[in-house]
Protein backbone atom coordinates (compact mmCIF):
# COMPACT_ATOMS: atom_id res chain seq x y z
CA UNK A 1 0.00 0.00 0.00
CA UNK A 2 1.87 3.29 -1.18
CA UNK A 3 0.79 6.57 -2.42
CA UNK A 4 3.76 6.80 -5.13
CA UNK A 5 5.01 9.92 -4.28
CA UNK A 6 7.80 11.87 -6.03
CA UNK A 7 10.30 9.32 -3.75
CA UNK A 8 8.42 5.94 -4.96
CA UNK A 9 9.74 3.98 -8.03
CA UNK A 10 7.16 1.08 -8.63
CA UNK A 11 9.62 -0.34 -10.63
CA UNK A 12 11.25 -1.56 -7.32
CA UNK A 13 8.73 -4.25 -6.82
CA UNK A 14 10.03 -5.95 -9.91
CA UNK A 15 11.50 -8.36 -7.90
CA UNK A 16 7.99 -9.69 -6.05
CA UNK A 17 5.24 -8.96 -7.93
CA UNK A 18 4.81 -12.32 -9.49
CA UNK A 19 4.45 -14.00 -5.66
CA UNK A 20 1.12 -15.35 -4.81
CA UNK A 21 1.38 -13.67 -1.46
CA UNK A 22 1.91 -9.94 -3.03
CA UNK A 23 -0.32 -7.33 -4.14
CA UNK A 24 0.05 -3.68 -4.35
CA UNK A 25 -2.11 -0.99 -3.81
CA UNK A 26 -1.92 2.58 -4.44
CA UNK A 27 -3.59 4.69 -2.06
CA UNK A 28 -2.68 7.46 0.61
CA UNK A 29 -2.60 6.82 4.34
CA UNK A 30 -4.89 9.49 5.10
CA UNK A 31 -7.80 8.18 3.50
CA UNK A 32 -9.69 6.38 5.72
CA UNK A 33 -12.53 4.66 3.19
CA UNK A 34 -9.87 3.32 1.20
CA UNK A 35 -7.99 1.63 4.09
CA UNK A 36 -10.68 0.71 6.15
CA UNK A 37 -11.54 -1.28 2.66
CA UNK A 38 -8.01 -3.03 1.94
CA UNK A 39 -8.29 -4.36 6.01
CA UNK A 40 -11.73 -5.81 5.19
CA UNK A 41 -11.19 -6.93 1.84
CA UNK A 42 -7.86 -8.58 2.96
CA UNK A 43 -8.78 -9.81 6.74
CA UNK A 44 -5.18 -7.67 7.42
CA UNK A 45 -4.36 -8.91 10.49
CA UNK A 46 -0.29 -7.42 10.75
CA UNK A 47 0.08 -3.74 9.87
CA UNK A 48 4.25 -2.73 9.34
CA UNK A 49 3.40 1.24 8.96
CA UNK A 50 6.74 2.58 7.33
CA UNK A 51 4.96 5.26 4.78
CA UNK A 52 5.80 8.88 6.09
CA UNK A 53 7.82 11.89 4.72
CA UNK A 54 11.22 11.59 5.90
CA UNK A 55 13.42 14.16 4.43
CA UNK A 56 14.60 16.67 6.83
CA UNK A 57 15.52 18.87 4.29
CA UNK A 58 12.30 18.89 2.94
CA UNK A 59 10.60 19.59 6.56
CA UNK A 60 12.30 22.77 6.82
CA UNK A 61 10.64 24.38 3.47
CA UNK A 62 7.21 22.51 3.93
CA UNK A 63 7.03 21.01 6.98
CA UNK A 64 2.85 20.61 6.97
CA UNK A 65 3.05 17.75 4.19
CA UNK A 66 4.88 16.06 7.11
CA UNK A 67 2.31 16.96 9.53
CA UNK A 68 -0.29 15.14 7.47
CA UNK A 69 1.14 12.29 6.44
CA UNK A 70 3.10 11.67 9.63
CA UNK A 71 0.73 12.67 12.15
CA UNK A 72 -2.70 12.83 10.70
CA UNK A 73 -1.81 9.69 8.28
CA UNK A 74 -1.05 7.63 11.49
CA UNK A 75 -4.10 8.97 13.41
CA UNK A 76 -5.73 7.36 10.02
CA UNK A 77 -4.02 4.03 10.20
CA UNK A 78 -4.97 3.06 14.26
CA UNK A 79 -8.59 4.08 13.73
CA UNK A 80 -9.35 1.96 10.83
CA UNK A 81 -6.79 -0.99 12.40
CA UNK A 82 -8.71 -0.25 15.85
CA UNK A 83 -11.83 -0.84 14.04
CA UNK A 84 -10.54 -3.79 12.15
CA UNK A 85 -11.48 -7.57 13.56
CA UNK A 86 -8.66 -9.64 12.34
CA UNK A 87 -6.29 -6.78 13.48
CA UNK A 88 -3.57 -8.65 15.62
CA UNK A 89 -0.35 -6.67 15.20
CA UNK A 90 0.68 -2.63 14.59
CA UNK A 91 3.98 -2.44 14.21
CA UNK A 92 4.74 1.36 13.87
CA UNK A 93 7.95 2.52 12.44
CA UNK A 94 9.50 5.60 13.93
CA UNK A 95 13.65 7.16 13.97
CA UNK A 96 16.33 8.02 16.33
CA UNK A 97 15.58 11.26 15.55
CA UNK A 98 13.36 11.27 17.99
CA UNK A 99 15.59 11.43 20.77
CA UNK A 100 17.40 14.28 19.52
CA UNK A 101 21.05 14.82 18.97
CA UNK A 102 23.84 13.16 20.99
CA UNK A 103 25.17 16.00 22.03
CA UNK A 104 28.98 14.96 22.65
CA UNK A 105 30.96 11.97 21.18
CA UNK A 106 31.09 10.80 24.71
CA UNK A 107 27.50 10.69 25.27
CA UNK A 108 26.04 7.04 26.45
CA UNK A 109 24.22 5.18 23.86
CA UNK A 110 20.07 6.10 24.30
CA UNK A 111 17.85 3.73 25.39
CA UNK A 112 14.18 3.28 24.49
CA UNK A 113 13.38 5.26 28.03
CA UNK A 114 15.40 8.32 26.75
CA UNK A 115 12.98 11.53 27.02
CA UNK A 116 12.48 12.85 23.13
CA UNK A 117 13.65 15.84 22.00
CA UNK A 118 13.21 16.27 18.40
CA UNK A 119 14.81 19.18 16.71
CA UNK A 120 13.71 19.73 13.34
CA UNK A 121 10.04 19.02 11.70
CA UNK A 122 10.52 15.99 10.38
CA UNK A 123 11.16 14.51 13.93
CA UNK A 124 8.86 16.13 16.17
CA UNK A 125 6.01 14.49 13.56
CA UNK A 126 7.46 11.28 13.90
CA UNK A 127 7.70 11.72 17.79
CA UNK A 128 4.12 12.87 17.70
CA UNK A 129 2.52 10.23 16.01
CA UNK A 130 4.28 7.66 19.01
CA UNK A 131 2.47 9.14 21.41
CA UNK A 132 -0.72 8.45 19.06
CA UNK A 133 0.34 4.58 19.08
CA UNK A 134 0.74 4.72 22.74
CA UNK A 135 -2.30 5.97 23.26
CA UNK A 136 -4.31 3.71 21.12
CA UNK A 137 -2.40 0.87 22.74
CA UNK A 138 -3.66 1.88 26.44
CA UNK A 139 -7.11 2.97 25.58
CA UNK A 140 -8.44 1.00 23.31
CA UNK A 141 -5.68 -2.20 23.21
CA UNK A 142 -4.47 -2.35 20.09
CA UNK A 143 -1.49 -4.31 19.91
CA UNK A 144 1.20 -2.02 19.11
CA UNK A 145 5.18 -2.15 18.65
CA UNK A 146 7.16 1.08 18.03
CA UNK A 147 10.58 0.38 16.68
CA UNK A 148 13.38 3.59 16.26
CA UNK A 149 15.95 2.76 13.89
CA UNK A 150 18.92 4.22 12.60
CA UNK A 151 19.91 5.83 8.73
CA UNK A 152 18.90 2.89 6.51
CA UNK A 153 20.89 2.92 2.86
CA UNK A 154 21.43 0.28 -0.01
CA UNK A 155 19.82 -0.13 -3.25
CA UNK A 156 16.56 1.11 -4.23
CA UNK A 157 16.63 3.99 -2.06
CA UNK A 158 15.62 7.57 -4.31
CA UNK A 159 18.53 9.50 -4.05
CA UNK A 160 17.81 11.86 -2.32
CA UNK A 161 19.56 10.69 0.80
CA UNK A 162 23.12 10.87 1.90
CA UNK A 163 24.95 7.94 0.03
CA UNK A 164 22.47 7.27 -2.88
CA UNK A 165 22.79 11.16 -3.49
CA UNK A 166 26.78 11.06 -3.28
CA UNK A 167 26.60 8.26 -5.80
CA UNK A 168 24.93 9.67 -8.38
CA UNK A 169 26.25 13.43 -7.89
CA UNK A 170 29.58 11.31 -8.55
CA UNK A 171 28.78 9.58 -11.24
CA UNK A 172 27.53 12.00 -13.14
CA UNK A 173 31.05 13.97 -13.33
CA UNK A 174 29.72 16.13 -10.07
CA UNK A 175 31.17 17.13 -7.08
CA UNK A 176 29.84 15.77 -3.38
CA UNK A 177 27.57 18.60 -1.53
CA UNK A 178 28.89 18.53 2.10
CA UNK A 179 26.79 20.09 4.32
CA UNK A 180 28.84 22.26 6.65
CA UNK A 181 32.29 20.85 7.35
CA UNK A 182 31.06 17.15 7.32
CA UNK A 183 31.88 16.71 10.82
CA UNK A 184 28.31 15.45 11.71
CA UNK A 185 28.04 11.76 11.85
CA UNK A 186 25.20 9.03 10.99
CA UNK A 187 24.96 5.83 11.78
CA UNK A 188 24.00 3.40 8.57
CA UNK A 189 22.44 0.27 8.63
CA UNK A 190 21.98 -2.12 5.42
CA UNK A 191 19.16 -2.10 3.97
CA UNK A 192 18.99 -6.20 4.12
CA UNK A 193 20.03 -6.23 8.02
CA UNK A 194 16.88 -3.82 8.60
CA UNK A 195 14.70 -6.01 6.78
CA UNK A 196 15.99 -8.90 9.12
CA UNK A 197 15.38 -6.61 12.30
CA UNK A 198 11.54 -6.11 11.53
CA UNK A 199 10.98 -10.03 11.06
CA UNK A 200 12.63 -10.75 14.09
CA UNK A 201 10.42 -7.67 15.63
CA UNK A 202 7.16 -9.15 14.01
CA UNK A 203 7.92 -12.86 14.78
CA UNK A 204 9.50 -12.48 18.56
CA UNK A 205 8.68 -9.13 19.96
CA UNK A 206 6.22 -7.73 22.90
CA UNK A 207 3.61 -6.24 22.09
CA UNK A 208 3.65 -2.86 23.58
CA UNK A 209 7.26 -2.03 23.73
CA UNK A 210 9.96 0.34 21.84
CA UNK A 211 13.11 -1.81 20.22
CA UNK A 212 15.68 0.57 19.13
CA UNK A 213 17.31 -1.08 15.40
CA UNK A 214 20.88 0.07 15.89
CA UNK A 215 24.40 -0.74 13.89
CA UNK A 216 27.93 0.03 14.37
CA UNK A 217 28.55 2.21 11.18
CA UNK A 218 29.37 5.48 12.79
CA UNK A 219 30.90 7.92 10.68
CA UNK A 220 31.37 11.54 9.45
CA UNK A 221 29.71 12.74 6.59
CA UNK A 222 32.64 13.60 5.16
CA UNK A 223 34.22 10.23 5.53
CA UNK A 224 31.24 8.37 3.93
CA UNK A 225 31.93 10.83 0.82
CA UNK A 226 35.80 9.70 0.73
CA UNK A 227 35.25 6.10 0.71
CA UNK A 228 32.62 6.85 -2.10
CA UNK A 229 35.05 8.09 -4.13
CA UNK A 230 37.84 6.02 -3.36
CA UNK A 231 35.49 2.94 -4.63
CA UNK A 232 34.79 4.89 -7.78
CA UNK A 233 37.87 5.83 -8.83
CA UNK A 234 37.71 9.25 -8.51
CA UNK A 235 39.85 12.75 -7.21
CA UNK A 236 39.22 13.65 -3.54
CA UNK A 237 40.40 16.91 -4.17
CA UNK A 238 38.25 17.15 -7.21
CA UNK A 239 34.95 15.95 -6.24
CA UNK A 240 34.43 17.31 -2.85
CA UNK A 241 32.37 20.97 -2.05
CA UNK A 242 31.29 22.44 0.75
CA UNK A 243 27.97 24.28 0.96
CA UNK A 244 26.25 26.29 4.32
CA UNK A 245 24.80 23.70 6.63
CA UNK A 246 20.76 22.64 7.20
CA UNK A 247 19.05 25.09 9.31
CA UNK A 248 19.74 22.76 12.48
CA UNK A 249 22.24 19.84 11.90
CA UNK A 250 22.31 17.26 15.13
CA UNK A 251 25.68 16.61 15.83
CA UNK A 252 25.04 12.66 16.13
CA UNK A 253 22.33 10.10 16.72
CA UNK A 254 23.45 7.09 19.41
CA UNK A 255 21.00 4.36 20.31
CA UNK A 256 21.66 1.27 22.24
CA UNK A 257 19.45 -1.77 20.60
CA UNK A 258 20.27 -4.28 23.50
CA UNK A 259 16.78 -5.02 23.39
CA UNK A 260 16.30 -5.77 20.07
CA UNK A 261 19.45 -8.27 20.08
CA UNK A 262 18.08 -10.09 22.84
CA UNK A 263 15.38 -11.08 20.79
CA UNK A 264 18.16 -12.26 18.55
CA UNK A 265 18.81 -9.54 15.78
CA UNK A 266 22.52 -9.06 14.47
CA UNK A 267 23.45 -6.46 12.12
CA UNK A 268 25.32 -8.99 9.72
CA UNK A 269 26.58 -6.94 6.54
CA UNK A 270 30.23 -5.39 6.85
CA UNK A 271 30.25 -1.46 5.91
CA UNK A 272 32.30 -2.14 2.94
CA UNK A 273 30.31 -4.90 1.19
CA UNK A 274 27.35 -3.00 1.83
CA UNK A 275 29.00 -0.16 0.42
CA UNK A 276 30.63 -1.62 -2.77
CA UNK A 277 27.06 -3.71 -3.34
CA UNK A 278 24.78 -0.13 -3.02
CA UNK A 279 27.55 1.90 -5.79
CA UNK A 280 26.96 -1.10 -8.05
CA UNK A 281 23.86 -1.51 -7.72
CA UNK A 282 22.87 2.48 -8.32
CA UNK A 283 25.71 1.86 -11.18
CA UNK A 284 23.10 -0.35 -13.01
CA UNK A 285 19.52 1.13 -12.17
CA UNK A 286 19.85 5.15 -11.37
CA UNK A 287 17.79 5.55 -14.75
CA UNK A 288 14.85 3.94 -13.50
CA UNK A 289 13.74 7.44 -11.02
CA UNK A 290 13.87 9.34 -14.36
CA UNK A 291 15.07 13.21 -13.92
CA UNK A 292 16.84 13.25 -10.17
CA UNK A 293 18.47 16.47 -11.09
CA UNK A 294 16.66 18.29 -8.27
CA UNK A 295 17.25 15.47 -5.89
CA UNK A 296 21.07 15.88 -5.92
CA UNK A 297 21.27 19.59 -5.26
CA UNK A 298 22.79 20.79 -1.94
CA UNK A 299 19.19 21.48 -0.66
CA UNK A 300 16.66 19.72 -2.14
CA UNK A 301 12.84 21.00 -1.71
CA UNK A 302 11.15 18.04 -3.87
CA UNK A 303 7.01 17.43 -3.13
Amino acid sequence: YDMLDYCSCKENLCEIEALPNFKFVKGDIASSDLVTYVFEENSIDTVMHFAAQTHVDNSFGNSFAFTQANIYGTHVLLECAKNCPTMKRFVHVSTDEVYGEGETFDALPMGEEHILEPTNPYAATKAGAEFLVKSYHRSFKLPCIITRGNNVYGPHQFPEKLIPKFINQLIRGHPVTIHGDGSNTRNFLYVEDVARAFDCILHNAVIGRIYNIGGKNELPNIEVAKELIKILGKDEEEMITFVPDRKFNDLRYTINSNKLHELGWEEEMSWEEGLAKTVNWFKMYSSRYGNIDRALVAHPRMT
